[in-house]
């Protein structure tokens, strides 16, 4: 299969790319910069932005199967930066593999498309989007998921994943940062603690996304449909960063903070920043979005990846802190 990965050069986009190389595919990753990591494999990469549509064209040429997993995540953030690229840069996407004669699109997605403001505890697919999001990067993301999934048809099979907070050994962004806080004492628990949350182990969510490309075609069980991935079982959030906290001799979080405190303070903060400017590259401390997802359950049913595409997470959530735990201990020395 020949594959072409948009965002390779990123912690999830990177493993797709790894595996699909690993497993004998032809795979080359599109991204805005070189990544000596993936070139080192001997993986092709090519240079180029996804707000520019001819270079995707020409990345997409003669590709049977595009894995989109670029994107502007954060809960920050120039309003433009996230349209531009999350939305425009799929539409840049689909127009591309139109073009070309691209067969097969799978889409990374996210679970915050769904989430608007209150708990989501062992919802299926068929839970609706929200009428009003907290943040850019959810409502970009289910902007260009339903364009995704509105494409499918019998020239182009697409088909949306939603994996959540993606972890384990390479993860550039949600546990070193984490350590980094609570190692500062500045991480704080919003809510009571309690609340119950879906994670994915790295290796588990690329391949979900190797399954899903493998089962889709015209008129699949998965084609045009979205479908949430996870560790199959929900973590109580603080509890286990905390075990990751003090496993890397850390003290842990005790400091707490109630969620509507967290979330007032959160829309004052959105204000002040925005007065500064939202091009700064400084983010407030807290949101209305963040302090909704550190308080809040959600979690999700995966039978529907279960039974359309036969995903099944492989590697365990202990196995995984364990591999995420000797890796924290050979870069962080």
């Amino acid at each position: 299969m020949k594959a072409l990965v948009t965002g390779g050069g990123g912690f999830l986009g990177g493993a797709i790319a790894r595996m699909l190389h690993e497993r004998g595919d032809q795979v080359t990753v599109l991204g805005r910069h070189r990544y000596p990591h993936i070139e080192r494999l001997g993986i092709g990469a090519i240079q180029g932005d996804l707000r520019d549509r001819e270079a995707v064209c020409r990345a997409v040429e003669g590709v049977e199967v595009v894995f989109h997993a670029g994107a502007v995540p954060g809960i920050w953030g120039p309003r433009r930066m996230f349209w531009d690229i999350n939305v425009g840069g799929t539409r840049n996407v689909l127009a591309a593999c139109r073009e070309t004669g691209v067969a097969k699109l799978v889409y990374t997605s996210s679970p915050s498309v769904v989430f608007g403001e209150g708990e989501l505890c062992g919802v299926d697919e068929s839970v609706p989007y929200p009428d009003r999001y907290l943040a850019d990067y959810p409502e970009t993301k289910a902007v260009a998921e339903r364009e995704v999934l509105a494409a499918d048809d019998q020239t182009l099979s697409t088909v949306s994943l939603r994996p959540h907070l993606i972890w384990g050994p390479g993860d550039p962004h949600l546990i070193p940062r984490v350590l980094d806080r609570a190692r500062r004492g500045r991480l704080m628990q919003v809510g009571d603690g309690c609340n119950l949350v879906d994670i994915i182990y790295i290796d588990n969510a690329a391949e979900a996304h190797l399954l899903a490309a493998d089962a889709l075609g015209p008129g699949a069980a998965c084609a045009g449909r979205a479908y949430f991935i996870s560790q199959g079982k929900p973590v109580a959030l603080w509890r286990w960063l905390n075990e990751i906290i003090e496993a890397m001799s850390i003290a842990p979080v005790r400091r707490t903070i109630r969620y509507k405190t967290a979330y007032r303070l959160g829309a004052v903060f959105e204000v002040l920043y925005s007065l500064a400017g939202r091009s700064t590259k400084r983010e407030p401390p807290m949101t209305r979005f963040l302090a909704a997802q550190l308080a809040k359950s959600h979690y999700f049913d995966i039978s529907a990846a279960k039974r359309d595409f036969g995903y099944a997470p492989r590697v365990t959530t202990a196995e995984g802190v364990e591999c995420l735990l000797t890796w924290l201990r050979g870069v962080m020395v």
